[in-house]
């Protein structure tokens, strides 16, 4: 039996580029002396723009609101993008792999504009049968509401479907969502041991995520 679709989550699957959330973040700290609490990192990766940006203001001590606090970090982000979006190894080639022969679809933490961006950066916003940012949804990862919206937007069971992870908070997110799930960690943003457990399979990178390897997996 061959799943039904594919679903990518984006930055740290596809774009390099949770170490530029992190360095964004700590910026916008810094520049107003404030510390980087412990835990910080891990904690907002995977939120919603709402709950991170909350997360900044009521845990961090961010100035503002929360929506400044948003759009302050948004547009720091979307400078990165414009100067240099890096792109993981294998990354362009695996959705047009799987896109050949499963609907594929997206569900990011990012904000919409930064999703729309990335993928036409990257060329292949066309292969996308749908996407979803978790502002768009109630809840944030590792809440499974931006995959449920996804699988929904394609059709298809999340039951039937596979998510290419790389976070702890992906992580549960897909798992929670019963979909089948591919990890592919990021040695510098490595996700808990306890959630890279609940993956049916982890991979090096996105090169070994072949037909075959989705196939089996539903």
């Amino acid at each position: 039996m061959s799943p039904r679709a594919v679903v990518f989550d984006m930055d740290g699957v596809l774009t390099d580029t949770e170490s530029i959330w992190d360095t964004v973040r700590r910026g916008l700290t810094a520049d107003e002396g404030l510390a980087w609490p412990a835990g910080a990192t891990a904690a907002m990766m995977g939120m919603s723009t709402a709950e991170w940006s909350r997360y900044l203001v009521d845990t961090v001590g961010l100035s503002g609101t929360p929506e400044q606090a948003a759009q302050r970090t948004i547009e720091a982000l979307a400078v990165r993008y414009a100067d240099h979006l890096p792109v993981l190894p294998g990354a362009v080639a695996a959705v047009r792999r799987l896109a050949g022969r499963w609907p594929v679809g997206l569900a990011s933490s990012s904000p919409r504009r930064l999703i729309d961006v990335s993928l036409a950066a990257l060329g292949i916003a066309d292969a996308f049968a749908a996407t979803v940012s978790t502002e768009e949804v109630g809840r944030g990862k590792p809440s499974p509401d931006g995959y449920l919206q996804a699988c929904a937007l394609l059709g298809a069971d999340p039951r039937e479907c596979v998510a290419i992870e790389d976070s702890s908070n992906g992580l549960r997110a897909a798992a929670a969502a019963g979909m089948a799930v591919i990890a592919v960690p990021r040695p510098d943003f490595p996700p808990a041991p306890e959630a890279l457990a609940l993956a049916d399979v982890v991979v090096a990178d996105l090169d070994a995520v072949g037909l075959d390897l989705v196939a089996g997996l539903r």
